[in-house]
């Protein structure tokens, strides 16, 4: 038997100083979304997604990939915003197993409505107390992140 690779004190710090990061800032943007637009961020996400599509409609199966959300929290997250008229669902003519999610009027709406807020928030919280170069760095290794965290998923995202 091999023993445990423990984290360096350097990677322990690394690794608080991200989680912490990482809820806070999710706490403060679902927390503005939810004041000012009555939607948490996940459903944010979902009508971005399809207002920035063509046609502003994706296949379920690419919105859960884009959102990297499971099938079934995808599902339910669909009905939801199908109940306040912002999505709709169609079936897909050549698949009768497939689905498409098509973003309404009313929710392009509500999207225009929400961005606004959303972009000052995401400043305010992130980007304000970076430097250039500190944005391009968090972009480097966020997407570093996702690329090894990604690894061992299936083409479909990985279940919760």
């Amino acid at each position: 038997m091999s023993e445990p690779r423990w984290l360096s004190e350097s990677e322990q710090w690394a690794w608080r100083a991200y989680t912490a990061a990482t809820k806070l800032v999710n706490e403060r943007l679902d927390r503005q979304l939810q004041r000012d637009s009555g939607m948490p961020t996940t459903y944010y996400e979902i009508l971005v997604a399809l207002s920035e599509s063509p046609d502003r409609e994706l296949r379920m199966s690419e919105l859960a990939e884009f959102t990297k959300s499971s099938r079934s929290r995808l599902s339910h997250a669909i009905a939801r915003l199908e109940e306040n008229g912002w999505v709709s669902r169609r079936s897909c003519p050549t698949d009768k197993r497939g689905a498409f999610a098509v973003l309404t009027d009313d929710g392009m709406t509500a999207v225009e409505q929400a961005a606004p807020g959303h972009a000052a928030e995401v400043r305010s919280v992130l980007f304000d107390g970076l430097s250039e170069e500190q944005v391009k760095q968090l972009g480097l290794i966020s997407e570093a992140i996702t690329a090894q965290a990604s690894k061992g998923c299936p083409s479909n995202p990985c279940e919760e």
